[in-house]
């Protein structure tokens, strides 16, 4: 049972791996297309106007749960109503270019078009909510951060080559991308690979296809931190084992865009109104499209197209290869954080001998 969880694993590598690497390359891509500065400049006229511009400019950037934190603050900082805010802060984190093409290549073209719809519209809507739900609002200008992925808004270098852009892209999309999701791209693996390799059907089929299987998704995505790439392969899990396919879009809507430190921050920065009316217009939206998708599934006789798990020993080389790329980038970002402790502790050590070795002559 070990190696077949194992070959799972590796199957699952091997089938997301290029269409991540893709994804994040092209995350870096936009970062240097769309600086923080933009976005600020576009959010900051409070008004309708602004939500729809916080869940349209929002859905694209590579930036994961907890990474859009303090960018979203920044625009807070810099002028945005609470609503924009808000709808920046739904639609960031539920899709982005990466997660849209890794949609496409393990859920299907139907996942891949109906998550970021759901996304702008949920995001749209909970700005919405915040605007006439929490009328008082008055800029908070105390800037709150989640943890160690959050960090600060970062500065912008302005003057760059072309091939200077390109490199910084590249390095922000398998450097600072990886860093912020490969931890909880992991563990989405991992749990994908558990759910399908252990879970029967039958205990996901005895909550049936229709609301109290969404109910039960929104308990389980609401407090989890999962970004939305790492969503994905759970999702396909989930489907796998029998889970409807409106079910598993509920669970990839609130999953990451409703979890402990964004909701935090959120009743921190915006107050409790505002977090209240967040979480109205996420859940609400994204049981009403879990219906929905339900149903267009039934009325055109779709079938789902999940491409995980098949055919271990048949993958073509070049995917294979990306999949020790893959692993690779990740595995660097694990082990990076520990050599540099080693080599900082043997560095300090070597430097304190030195610095003692004149005392040791003259004590003797």
């Amino acid at each position: 049972m070990i190696m077949t969880l194992l070959t799972n694993f590796w199957d699952l590598v091997i089938e997301s791996a290029p269409w991540l690497l893709v994804g994040y390359l092209l995350a870096g891509i936009i970062k240097q297309v769309i600086p923080n500065s933009w976005v600020e400049k576009q959010l900051a006229k409070p008004g309708l106007v602004s939500v729809i511009k916080g869940a349209v400019i929002g859905a694209p950037l590579p930036l994961c749960s907890c990474g859009v934190i303090p960018t979203a603050l920044a625009i807070r900082k810099a002028g945005a109503s609470k609503g924009a805010t808000a709808s920046f802060l739904v639609a960031t984190p539920e899709t982005g270019v990466d997660s849209i093409s890794y949609s496409y290549a393990i859920l299907g073209p139907v996942f891949a078009i109906a998550r970021p719809i759901g996304a702008l519209i949920s995001a749209v809507t909970a700005g919405i909510l915040v605007r006439v739900m929490d009328v008082d609002d008055n800029l908070v200008v105390e800037k709150k951060t989640c943890g160690s992925c959050c960090g600060s808004a970062e500065s912008e270098p302005a003057g760059l080559s072309m091939g200077e852009k390109l490199k910084s892209a590249v390095q922000y999309g398998f450097g600072r991308m990886i860093s912020d999701t490969g931890k909880w791209l992991t563990i989405g693996l991992v749990a994908a690979t558990v759910i399908t390799t252990y879970v029967p059907q039958s205990f996901f089929l005895q909550w049936g296809d229709g609301l109290l299987a969404m109910l039960i998704m929104i308990l389980v995505g609401l407090p989890m931190y999962i970004c939305a790439t790492a969503s994905t392969p759970v999702a396909a899990s989930l489907l796998f084992a029998g889970v409807s396919p409106g079910a598993a879009l509920v669970f990839l809507l609130t999953g990451p865009a409703t979890n402990i430190a964004t909701m935090g921050v959120i009743r921190e920065q915006l107050g409790n109104r505002s977090l209240a009316a967040y979480l109205i217009g996420v859940i609400s939206m994204a049981i009403l499209f879990g219906l929905g998708l339900n149903q267009l599934f039934q009325i055109f006789n779709w079938s789902l197209q999940l491409n995980i798990m098949e055919h271990g020993e048949s993958w073509p080389l070049w995917r294979q290869l990306a999949a020790v790329l893959l692993s690779v980038l990740v595995l660097r970002m694990f082990l990076q954080p520990v050599l540099t402790r080693l080599f900082s502790s043997s560095t300090s050590q070597q430097d304190g001998r030195e610095s003692g070795d004149p005392v040791t002559r003259e004590a003797t």
